[in-house]
């Protein structure tokens, strides 16, 4: 059983190259600052991309994409505007997606849900 840390990492690392396949270019990894933690920041075209990974091995808790909830998504939209700010962006066209990966017994099934979400100001 893979710890969930380990998960995490290798969740990441499944979702940076299936980005990366589909057109975006990657602009930051685990951007961090006191509000807390982005996963992925990459642009697709002209749209600066703030995306959440949630990998599990199972769904008996539900599928990945549940975790990212009304609280999650709050939290994800103070780092986002942190960001923005921090980096002068506040104009930039911006989106949040979320990557649901499974890993188990079969592989890994992942799920891109394009504009997961609204900006959800605190």
């Amino acid at each position: 059983m893979m710890q969930k840390k380990e998960l995490g990492k290798k969740g990441e690392e499944v979702a940076l190259r299936f980005l990366k396949k589909r057109g975006y270019r990657i602009v930051e990894k685990n951007y961090v600052c006191k509000m807390g933690e982005m996963d992925i920041i990459g642009k697709e075209k002209d749209t600066l991309v703030f995306v959440e990974v949630k990998t599990r091995t199972s769904t008996y808790f539900g599928p990945p994409q549940l975790a990212v909830n009304s609280s999650k998504q709050r939290q994800l939209s103070k780092v986002a505007l942190n960001y923005l700010k921090e980096k002068h962006l506040e104009e930039a066209k911006s989106r949040f997606d979320v990557v649901a990966i499974l890993i188990g017994q079969k592989g890994e099934e992942i799920e891109l849900i394009k504009d997961a979400f609204e900006l959800k100001y605190p």
